[in-house]
């Protein structure tokens, strides 16, 4: 099962994430945000992204990260967003290029 070992913020800019398997992502923090795949950010029956770019500050930032379980990690964000659980397969495709998938 692939998983974070670790976190790091680069700034206000980036979130690394270093992987049991030695790959290391860097996500841009706002682009992470965008991608929330919560009921708020993602219409659950349609997959239709409800958040809108407009929505989300340019300078939104994690002001807390947590582990959900072995699975996820849940970010609470700066404008306020903390429903939002990133599982660690959705992660890794969102760092591969492949199309993400929500997690349910």
């Amino acid at each position: 099962m692939i998983a974070p070992v670790s976190l790091h913020r680069l700034g206000n800019a980036a979130l690394i994430v270093t992987w049991n398997d030695g790959r290391r992502s860097t996500y841009d923090l706002r682009a992470l945000r965008l991608a929330c795949p919560c009921a708020a950010c993602v219409n659950e029956w349609t997959g239709e992204k409800m958040l809108r770019p407009a929505q989300v500050p340019e300078g939104v930032r994690p002001v807390r990260i947590f582990s959900v379980g072995r699975y996820a990690i849940g970010i609470a964000w700066s404008d306020g967003h903390d429903t939002g659980i990133y599982a660690h397969d959705y992660l890794r495709r969102l760092d591969s290029g492949e199309p993400p998938v929500p997690s349910p």
